[in-house]
């Protein structure tokens, strides 16, 4: 299987909505170097950031998915919650281009502006 650094999924514990069967995670407060990354760009970092970039790259890119998906953030880790396995899969496909790797997110980093976010 391919690398899903750095998110993890599991299934969605009670009691969540049943119309969630998936649970993608990443823990942000574990990610030193991501998060040096992103300060560097001027962005947050925190979870309640991943949440806006990512919400941001499936919107310009697979919008249908934000149907399926509830972003959100708990404690030190970014969270989204998929209806079941093939849209988490579908998220992955989606962000691990831009996430996936130190020099895939400063890429995108640096072409993003920080005034178009919020965290």
């Amino acid at each position: 299987m391919e690398s899903i650094f750095p998110f993890q999924l599991a299934p969605a514990p009670p009691p969540i909505s049943p119309e969630y069967e998936v649970v993608i995670f990443a823990d942000v407060d574990g990610l030193e170097e991501y998060y040096r990354l992103f300060q560097h760009f001027g962005f947050g970092g925190t979870p309640a950031s991943w949440a806006e970039h990512l919400e941001t790259i499936v919107e310009e890119h697979a919008p249908a998915l934000l149907d399926e998906l509830e972003f959100t953030e708990s404690g030190a880790a970014f969270v989204a919650y998929a209806s079941n396995a093939a849209i988490a899969d579908q998220f992955l496909a989606c962000v691990l281009p831009y996430f996936g790797s130190l020099p895939k997110l400063q890429k995108y980093l640096s072409q993003a502006d920080p005034g178009d976010f919020f965290a």
